[in-house]
């Protein structure tokens, strides 16, 4: 059966004991690499527009989407990790029940062994996406979003729904998602936390300015993971790490690549590797290593 959001992975956080002070004296203490993992990490699977047509024969731009998460989908089940995110466009223009039939036979394996969570993106019908991966049309939490939290050993996950219509560009959280996403990191322990929405900030997430006005002082805040653009790249507004998901189906421009991210997450950042498998492979392998604002 597939299931999303439905299992915890808590880790046993192991305690080491630092140099005496009088050590300290004689060596300036070094910050730690946010690539060296130490025993406390947890390995996901970062995807973004899967676009997984009702036909799985379907093309779009040259490129076969079905064949493209077939190919990540053998990639990850071989050194398997220990959840994926998927953060929107599972479907190709609109959605449909085939399309999510069809994506969620080429994750099955995967959702047999470990936690898949999904993002609603602009090019899924909520009401489908919603019967395909939970059995029910009605949002549990907010009337009309798809929202949904989980702990990831060391850290914790928030996925957001920016869905606002069907197969137009722009996105939104809107007024009642905000408020409960204010409220909630209000009262959650401090815990590092990354978000997980469709729709890229500034450009195609119409409340912005007010999405930030909410988490850029909550410091236990420290990524915003997205995808929408088909783009692969890394900023920050406010100390907050931007990640932009490449592309799993297919890229708009040359320069870009196909595929997915390998995500090394720790309390104090996070090491996240490319896998290409199309478009511009040339960053195939290459790895960023970020650490989390204080």
């Amino acid at each position: 059966m597939f299931k999303v959001l439905t299992r915890q992975l808590h880790k046993r956080r192991v305690l080491t004991m630092g140099l005496a002070a009088t050590s300290s004296i004689l060596t300036p203490p070094v910050e730690r690499d946010p690539c060296d993992h130490g025993r406390d990490v947890t390995r996901w699977a970062l995807l973004s527009d899967t676009h997984i047509h009702a036909k799985p024969n379907y093309r779009f731009l040259g490129f076969n989407t079905y064949g493209n998460l077939q190919r990540v989908a053998d990639q990850i089940g071989a050194n398997m990790p220990e959840g994926l995110v998927i953060t929107g466009d599972l479907a190709r223009s609109r959605g449909s029940a085939d399309a999510y039939e069809n994506f969620k036979s080429l994750l099955a394996p995967i959702a047999k062994e470990r936690p898949i969570h999904l993002c609603v993106g602009n090019h899924d019908r909520r009401e489908d996406f919603l019967l395909a991966f939970t059995g029910t049309t009605d949002a549990a939490t907010i009337k009309d979003r798809h929202i949904a939290t989980a702990m990831a050993g060391p850290i914790r996950m928030i996925v957001l729904d920016t869905l606002l219509y069907v197969n137009t560009f722009p996105g939104m959280l809107g007024n009642r998602q905000r408020t409960w996403l204010k409220t909630f990191l209000a009262a959650c322990d401090e815990t590092p936390t990354i978000l997980f929405c469709h729709h890229a900030p500034r450009a195609d997430l119409l409340d912005t300015r007010r999405l930030f006005e909410i988490i850029s002082p909550v410091r236990k805040v420290k990524a915003l993971v997205f995808g929408h653009s088909h783009r692969y790249e890394f900023s920050q507004r406010d100390g907050i790490h931007l990640i932009n998901l490449p592309a799993t189906g297919y890229n708009f421009t040359n320069a870009q690549p196909v595929g997915w991210v390998e995500a090394h997450l720790t309390a104090q950042g996070g090491q996240f590797k490319l896998h290409a498998v199309g478009g511009n492979t040339s960053q195939h392998g290459r790895t960023h290593c970020l650490r989390w604002r204080a």
